[in-house]
């Protein structure tokens, strides 16, 4: 054991809550530590799209959208129903707007704002049709020099020949460059870049969507010389009188402890890889059902175990314990599987999710939270319930399939690898995915009956802002229907995920962690998915881990600086 190392402040986890917790800190003058388990640091914010859902956020204000704190309280009250958490949701809509300025004016951080991504309920009371998400602006990587090579990569199959497609205006462009000329000639110099870049320096270095606010984070880190120390899995904390008041951690160099005057902040990213909390708190059977994970590897519930050693309590009161996310397993060639989000092609106009049964269950351009909320209720009923995504040659030509590119990618290797299905019928379709193809054929001539006018009266599909903003608003009447009637056809199948979780360790509007009877553990603070969600497990927009887990990080550095409030 080395001599202790001593600090004002130690964050335990490099995502988005711990830097942010860091940075602040850093900024009001205190001398501050941030550990990582990980070789890289950025966790699951880093492999994210970046959105921070932060209602009457400055970026909004400044682009004119009509918000208030009372209609956004509105909103989350509709939300969570009987979880209301007043005290922490307060802190929240007080702190995020001040959030938003603090990281804007005094570090690296630059934000950019879509006015028409709308909270995932637009019409519920105080829902509003765009304005309260914002994300980080891309990034140079090269001005983080040799760390560059530190920040969490993005995964490769939710590249484009490793090149990662941005959050907001990027997007749109690779998603119109077969229609655009503009946009295509904007990819063409995008994927140009990107192949310089890997040549040149081993990777994309034009940061993107979550990878950009990792990068921002950090580089405001180093300009405040917070050491972020990587390959550093903290082993346990320590208490002395009743607060916790160090840490100790395991280096490459021999084991260490970090004293911390001030405080402890867990930011270790909750428990999506731990088998023993998910058995206990998912309402579901992970391993029967297919479950699989999006958030980083090393999210193992770590914080939340040892915050419990030293009396703190998880607050597992959820309507959903996780975020969750509909996904399809993607074989490799060398025989792992990749996991594919379906964030986005669900809602698309000419495909249906329907279960094994060959009949739909759910309004597919909802959020993907409340597609797999859908999915487990249905699982509640039949454990044995498996989903597909189905749809034809024209769709798959357009928009892909999961990770099936669109026109003029192949489909060749996903179709012998058993990820697609593909039928010249729909009855074909059907035997060769194991969907019941009399009631899949019935499916989907009612549904192209009402299709062909672009209704959708059995789920609703295109009936709201968040639908039409999921769908494809060049395609009319309904940005969200169409019949599926051109062959051949094709689906794969989907299966339940998350993008982290939001069960978490009961905290305070401080972010201070409590213990079982409700009160304080001195010295310990937590952000990110190591705090229980503010929204009692329901997710009312784009950003609603992201978004609180800034400001928590930079409520709780705030506390432990002495400016609370």
């Amino acid at each position: 054991m080395t001599d202790p190392v001593t600090c004002d402040v130690l964050v335990i986890g490099s995502g988005a809550g711990g830097l942010a917790a860091a940075v602040t800190a850093g900024t009001l003058g205190l001398d501050v530590i941030v550990v990582e388990k990980d070789p890289w640091f950025g966790g699951t914010t880093a492999l994210s799209g970046g959105w921070l859902w932060i209602p009457c956020n400055p970026l909004a204000v400044r682009a004119g959208v009509v918000d208030s704190l009372e209609s956004a309280r509105l909103y989350l009250k509709h939300e969570t129903g009987n979880r209301y958490d007043a005290e922490r949701v307060e802190a929240f809509l007080r702190n995020g707007p001040a959030m938003v300025e603090f990281f804007e004016t005094r570090t690296e951080l630059a934000f950019l704002i879509d006015t028409a991504y709308p909270d995932y309920h637009p019409d519920a009371p105080g829902g509003l049709p765009g304005g309260r998400a914002i994300c980080a602006e891309p990034y140079d990587g090269l001005r983080l020099g040799d760390r560059l090579s530190q920040v969490r990569p993005p995964v490769r199959e939710l590249t484009l020949f490793g090149l990662k497609v941005g959050s907001g205006p990027d997007f749109k462009h690779f998603f119109k460059a077969r229609r655009s000329l503009k946009s295509a000639w904007y990819v063409a110099r995008r994927i140009a870049s990107h192949f310089r870049e890997v040549a040149m320096h081993g990777r994309d270095v034009q940061l993107m969507s979550g990878n950009a606010l990792i990068g921002r984070l950090a580089a405001s880190a180093f300009k405040l010389n917070i050491p972020i120390w990587v390959s550093s899995p903290v082993t346990g904390l320590v208490v002395e009188d009743g607060k916790v008041t160090a840490a100790t951690v395991r280096r490459a160099t021999g084991d260490a402890t970090i004293v911390a005057r001030r405080g402890v902040v867990l930011a270790t990213g909750g428990f999506p890889h731990d088998p023993v909390r998910r058995a206990r708190l998912y309402p579901h059977d992970v391993a029967s059902t297919g479950h699989a994970s999006l958030a980083a590897p090393g999210d193992t519930g770590d914080g939340l175990r040892m915050a419990e050693a030293v009396g703190a309590v998880v607050e597992d009161n959820c309507s959903s314990p996780a975020p969750w996310m509909p996904v399809s397993r993607v074989p490799r060639p060398d025989g792992s599987v990749a996991i594919y989000p379906h964030s986005f092609d669900r809602g698309k106009p000419g495909s249906i999710a329907v279960t094994a049964g060959g009949v739909r269950f759910v309004n597919e351009s909802n959020s993907y939270h409340d597609v797999v909320v859908a999915m487990l209720g249905v699982l509640g009923k039949d454990v044995g319930a498996r989903f597909f995504l189905v749809c034809d040659s024209r769709f798959i030509k357009r928009y892909g399939l999961g990770m099936a590119k669109p026109f003029p990618f192949l489909l060749g290797r996903y179709l012998r690898a058993g990820y697609l299905h593909r039928g010249d019928t729909i009855e074909a379709l059907a035997v060769s995915a194991g969907i019941d193809s009399a009631r899949l054929a019935d499916t989907i001539a009612r549904f192209n009956r009402l299709a062909r006018d672009g209704v959708d009266p059995d789920f609703g599909s295109g009936g709201n802002a968040y639908n039409a903003y999921q769908g494809d608003r060049d395609h009319r009447p309904n940005p969200c229907v169409a019949p599926i009637e051109t062959p051949p056809f094709y689906c794969l199948r989907i299966v339940p995920g998350d993008l982290g979780t939001f069960a978490g360790l009961r905290t305070n509007g401080d972010a201070q962690v409590l213990d079982r009877e409700g009160g304080v553990i001195p010295g310990l603070y937590a952000a990110g998915t190591d705090m229980t969600s503010i929204f009692g497990g329901s997710y009312p927009g784009p950003g609603a881990n992201l978004g609180p887990a800034m400001t928590f990080g930079f409520v709780c550095a705030r506390h432990m600086a002495g400016l609370a409030g």
